[in-house]
């Protein structure tokens, strides 16, 4: 019954693709930039889009719990993005989702999927997310992870928080998803965003995107600025990409 739903979500997500000029489950950064350029979509089309298949597959249908908070502010933000003239950012429009240990300086929260930190809202943007925000890129919301980034417990479950529930491999549904950023991972593998963010301490990000058949990178530590990262070890943590390709 469940994989019924998902894979008429799915078809479902299709045919809301092609509606906004292109067949998002095909889309990479590159191509939707041609689509903007030619005006075959908008910033607006791409976040409803992205944003009715979160509430379809995330909040309902397979419940895969990857998301914990869309970003209340997404649908303006895509409007201002589509309103604003001048030169364009590499990541102009782009859909990102934040592992959730990671701070934005807005109406989301910054928990580490931990109940203890649901009022915690930072001062300012993560550098990382400094950085995004200046290339173009559009914050939709903030992913599910293994509670702490692992640290909880020796036995705690992957993708597991006490904010977001257990997070579900969106292939296999009782299967393990990997973690600790196993929110970035089910999300893009179920098309909920274009890219995501995770941090890896020690198989953060590529655990599951082997797992979810994508694409994870871990920097060299030190390569990027760990500012407004919740931290484990400085001599390990750093903060990557995870896409489909």
């Amino acid at each position: 019954m469940l994989a019924g739903t998902l894979l008429l979500a799915l078809y479902c997500g299709a045919l809301a693709a092609r509606d906004i000029g292109s067949d998002a489950r095909e889309l990479t950064v590159a191509r939707l930039q041609a689509e903007f350029a030619t005006h075959r979509t908008s910033v607006r089309s791409i976040e409803a889009h992205y944003a009715a298949r979160i509430a379809a597959l995330d909040a309902r249908g397979p419940t895969l719990r990857s998301v914990l908070e869309v970003n209340p502010d997404a649908a303006a933000i895509a409007a201002q993005l589509d309103s604003a003239g001048g030169p364009r950012g590499p990541l102009y429009g782009v859909p990102v989702l934040l592992k959730d240990n990671i701070d934005t300086a807005d109406r989301m929260l910054t928990t580490a999927g931990s109940l203890a930190l649901v009022d915690s809202k930072p001062a300012r943007d993560a550098f990382i997310v400094q950085r995004l925000r200046a290339a173009g890129a559009l914050i939709l919301g903030k992913t599910n992870l293994s509670e702490w980034a692992n640290y909880r417990s020796k036995r705690s479950s992957s993708g597991w928080s006490g904010r977001g529930g257990q997070t579900k491999n969106p292939y296999v549904l009782d299967r393990n998803p990997c973690g600790s950023s196993s929110g970035s991972g089910t999300a893009i593998a179920a098309d909920l965003a274009l890219v995501a963010v995770g941090t890896e301490t020690d198989g953060s990000i590529t655990c599951p995107a082997s797992v979810n058949g994508l694409v994870g990178i871990k920097p060299t530590v030190g390569l990027i600025s760990r500012s407004g990262i919740i931290p484990i070890a400085a001599s390990q943590d750093t903060a990557g990409p995870m896409a489909r390709t």
